[in-house]
C-alpha cells in the first residue's frame, strides 16, 4: 500500500472521487446518446434532451458530494497509476478489436455489446486499483447488460432495440454509480 500522510491521504479520496463523478458522468452521457440513437421518431431527441438533464443533475450531486471532506481514506496498491493505465490501454485496444471485427464480419450490431461487455469487465480491476467498490458492482452491472444485450440480439431483437437498452442502461448505471461514488463516505 502506498503511505502517505492522513491530511494527503484525505485529499486524494476526495480528488479521485471528484474525477470518479467527471468521467463517469461523461461516458454516461454518450451511452445515453448511443442508447437514444436506437429510439424512432422523436426519441433521439428526446434521449438526448433527457440525458443532458440527468447528467447535469448527476454532476450537481457529484460534486455537491464531493465538496464535503472525505472521512474514508482509499487505500491504494503499489503502482496503482501504472495499472489504471494498463487497464485502460487493454480496454481501448479491446474496444477497437469489438469494432475492427464487427466492422469486418457485416455485423456491426453487436458493436454496442462488445463495448459494453467490454466497459463492464475493465471496472472489475479499476475496482482494487482505485478502492472503490461501486465500480465493482459497475462492472456486474454492465457486464449483465451486455450479455442480456447479446441474448436479445441472438433471439432476433431488431439492432435499434438492443441499441437503445444497452445504450441507456449503460449511461443509468454510470449515473447511479457518480452519484454513490460522490455520496458515500
Amino acid at each position: 500500500m502506498t503511505m502517505t500522510t492522513e491530511a494527503e491521504c484525505l485529499a486524494l479520496t476526495r480528488t479521485l472521487r471528484r474525477r470518479g463523478v467527471y468521467v463517469l458522468t461523461a461516458f454516461g452521457l454518450v451511452w445515453a446518446f448511443a442508447g437514444g440513437s436506437g429510439l424512432p421518431g422523436p426519441g433521439f431527441a428526446a434521449a438526448v434532451a433527457l440525458g443532458v438533464v440527468l447528467a447535469g443533475a448527476t454532476l450537481a450531486a457529484g460534486l455537491r458530494g464531493t465538496a464535503r471532506e472525505a472521512t474514508r481514506p482509499v487505500r491504494l496498491p503499489e503502482r496503482w497509476t501504472r495499472g489504471i493505465g494498463v487497464v485502460n490501454a487493454v480496454e481501448a485496444a479491446a474496444i477497437v478489436a469489438v469494432i475492427a471485427v464487427s466492422n469486418a464480419s457485416g455485423h456491426q450490431e453487436w458493436i454496442p455489446v462488445g463495448v459494453c461487455l467490454v466497459v463492464g469487465l475493465h471496472f472489475f480491476p479499476l475496482a482494487r486499483l482505485y478502492n472503490q467498490r461501486q465500480y465493482g458492482w459497475l462492472g456486474v452491472v454492465l457486464t449483465a447488460l451486455g450479455v442480456l444485450a447479446a441474448g436479445l440480439l441472438a433471439a432476433g431483437s431488431a439492432a435499434e432495440t438492443v441499441r437503445a437498452v444497452t445504450g441507456l442502461g449503460a449511461a443509468l448505471a454510470l449515473w447511479a454509480t457518480a452519484v454513490h461514488v460522490a455520496l458515500r463516505e
